[in-house]
């Protein structure tokens, strides 16, 4: 088995989520995976039809080897799988590193890993399980537009991809990454609000989330913007302009301006901002 596509190091939440779109873009048998725990890595490649190996097989096979791991655990793992990249450096063969560690910069994955490596970052969120994600990317001068063409064609079944400068990648993480957290929040606050009302949790929760759903798609939309979707819901005297002056006493905006850049601040603590 050689020249697999994509090639995963660790399969958690998000790695794994990653994975299943990368064989849906292409195909389970150009995807490795490997990790910390071997049966549950090859429990999910059963569960994919794909191979499952150890994080020098990603090393030496992947030309896109995903290195999903927290950040204070990235040195050690790079510095496992270096000598194999140093090799393929080496012999001509080219890889890209792909990190979605928060805070850690193109910059620092490639001095971890022991050599100018092509890397591309990605901030991806847990809506890639269900191919709706939001995943920000940025990458150093190595890494080529026929090898970006081809990363986001692979991966495409993950959902929308937005290539931004990386001094805004935390930034973009506070908002993207950290977001579907928050609007689970609002979301389980809509629905305890409508049993609140009388509404059966099921039926509650069902509402929010399609209204959700339903609301966001309308934003991505062109020329949209929220202040005026808000307005058209917001009808003289109506029942929504006192639900929104209820949310305006509460300050939810500037609880959630709060949220995102206390995310922020986090992201760049871990990259040593």
């Amino acid at each position: 088995m050689q020249n697999i596509p994509f090639g995963f190091i660790g399969v958690g939440n998000m790695g794994g989520a990653l994975a299943r779109a990368a064989c849906r873009g292409v195909g389970a048998d150009s995807v490795l995976l490997a990790g910390r725990t071997p049966q549950k890595v090859q429990q999910l490649a059963d569960q994919l039809g794909c191979a499952a190996g150890s994080n020098e097989d990603v090393a030496a096979m992947a030309r896109y080897i995903f290195l999903g791991v927290k950040p204070q655990m990235m040195a050690g793992m790079l510095a496992g799988i270096a000598p194999v990249l140093a090799r393929r450096a080496a012999a001509g063969e080219r890889f890209v590193l792909v990190s979605m560690a928060a805070g850690l910069t193109t910059a620092r994955i490639a001095a971890m890993a022991g050599g100018d490596y092509p890397v591309l970052r990605i901030m991806p969120n847990t809506p890639v399980a269900v191919g709706a994600g939001m995943v920000l990317t940025a990458r150093n001068p190595l890494v080529t537009d026929a090898e970006m063409q081809e990363f986001l064609r692979g991966m495409a079944p993950a959902g929308r991809f937005d290539a931004l400068d990386e001094s805004l990648m935390d930034a973009g993480s506070a908002v993207a990454g950290c977001g579907p957290a928050f609007a689970c929040l609002f979301l389980e606050a809509l629905a305890d609000g409508g049993v609140a009302c009388g509404l059966p949790r099921a039926k509650a929760q069902e509402y929010a989330a399609q209204m959700l759903l339903g609301t966001a798609a309308l934003a991505l939309e062109p020329g949209q913007h929220p202040a005026a979707m808000k307005d058209a819901v917001c009808s003289p005297a109506g029942s929504t302009i006192q639900g929104v002056q209820a949310l305006e006493e509460g300050t939810v905006r500037g609880s959630v301006m709060r949220a995102v850049c206390a995310a922020w601040q986090k992201s760049r603590s871990l990259g040593g901002n």
